[in-house]
């Protein structure tokens, strides 16, 4: 029996609904599972993934600032920050630990990682400043009052980058400063200082101006200061490279460069 038109497109109507049904389900049950396994899909060019990455002591809190603010230009992409020395992060680099990216407060550290890395890119410049206890009660002006042996003095080990720039602008200036302990990061280095156990300690400017009710900051001249450069680079272990070019591209960005700026961090 032939199906008059009415008929025919009322058909047509049913079988498309019955079609579409499941899709509507299943679509449903992914909004409401509640699971948390479901992924936003990313912003076009950087894919969704769950990225760790290796950064310098020094970047703790304007990476963490950093890594909210691409968590929300990209959904579905979550970043899981590991902090420590750069000498730290290039051994556990070596060691295989699974990571995306490394960013270290020094190109030597970096460029001793060749093989690992992909082609690094400097995001930002740091200086060194004198870190003192909350209004400088001992009165330090410039880099010859640590060579003083009554000030306790602080300073990061040798083979740390703060370490190794700290040691390089004292014996340019060819002073003998006898550090009470030597710390295996910057951070270390400004707890010490902020703890008391030590008059004066070298940092990063940015470091110190994490800790404004705790420290002062003596400038360092630029003639007798080191410039630290950060550069960033994905690793070639990483099983997200895709996504993690994009984030260490990102880093050079207008967004990401105004963040690392706004914590006192210099432009590359």
């Amino acid at each position: 029996m032939s199906l008059t038109p009415a008929r025919r497109r009322a058909a047509v109507a049913a079988l498309a609904a019955a079609l579409l049904l499941p899709l509507t389900a299943c679509g449903s049950g992914d909004a409401d599972s509640g699971s948390g396994a479901e992924a936003t899909p990313s912003a076009p060019g950087a894919p969704a993934a769950d990225l760790t990455v290796l950064a310098a002591a020094s970047l703790t809190d304007v990476f963490k600032a950093a890594g909210a603010a691409y968590e929300k230009s990209h959904p579905g992409t979550k970043i899981t920050f590991s902090f420590a020395g750069s000498q730290e992060l290039a051994a556990q680099v070596k060691q295989g630990a699974p990571a995306d990216a490394l960013v270290t407060a020094d190109t030597k550290t970096m460029d001793g990682l060749r093989a690992d890395t992909g082609t690094p890119e400097i995001i930002a410049r740091n200086r060194l400043v004198i870190a003192t206890a909350e209004g400088n009660p001992d009165k330090v002006d410039d880099l010859k009052d640590l060579a003083d042996p009554e000030l306790k003095v602080v300073l990061a080990a040798p083979e740390v980058p703060v370490g190794r720039y700290s040691k390089k602008i004292l014996d340019a200036q060819r002073f003998s400063v006898r550090p009470v302990s030597q710390e295996p990061n910057v951070r270390a280095v400004l707890s010490k200082v902020e703890l008391g156990e030590a008059d004066a300690g070298l940092v990063y400017k940015t470091d110190a101006a994490t800790a404004p009710d705790k420290v002062d900051a003596v400038e360092i001249p630029d003639a007798q200061n080191a410039v630290a450069e950060y550069p960033a680079a994905t690793l070639k272990t990483s099983k997200n490279a895709e996504a993690a070019a994009a984030f260490v591209a990102w880093l050079s960005s207008p967004e990401a460069q105004k963040i690392l700026r706004d914590a006192g961090f210099q432009q590359p």
